[in-house]
């Protein structure tokens, strides 16, 4: 099962980041979380890897569409969007909102899961214009 919409940019890390962000704003996400991977990994374990770089987007009026369906749906929010660097270029990838229709088995998500998706999808294919 492919739980991810992902793309490869030939574009610096630190941009893509930037443009990553402008995106998901373009589609009425913003982003509650941020985790830094490689710096966690060097100041906990002190071990070097790749940039790597989590963002928790959220869309408000769908993630308030989605609680009104299943309150435990929070466990399944925000949307994490990974931009990390890869021999081939720079990896952008969105969790598919799919997995809460999946994870759930409520069939009352699968319109707001749609949406979601159908806005990361435009956040991403936009970045590659």
């Amino acid at each position: 099962m492919d739980y991810g919409i992902t793309i490869t940019l030939d574009i610096p890390f630190a941009e893509t980041v930037e443009r990553v962000r402008a995106a998901l704003a373009e589609q009425g996400f913003g982003i509650l979380t941020e985790i830094d991977v490689q710096a966690t990994m060097r100041a906990k374990l002190g071990e070097e890897t790749e940039d790597y770089l989590i963002l928790g987007a959220c869309n408000p009026p769908l993630a308030h569409r989605a609680l009104g369906v299943d309150r435990r749906i929070g466990l399944l929010l925000p949307c994490n969007v990974v931009v990390r660097t890869a021999a081939n270029g720079t990896v952008v990838e969105a969790m598919d909102p799919q997995l809460m229709v999946q994870v759930t088995e409520r069939p009352e998500l699968a319109a707001v899961a749609d949406e979601a998706a159908d806005r990361l999808r435009k956040a991403l294919t936009s970045l590659q214009a």
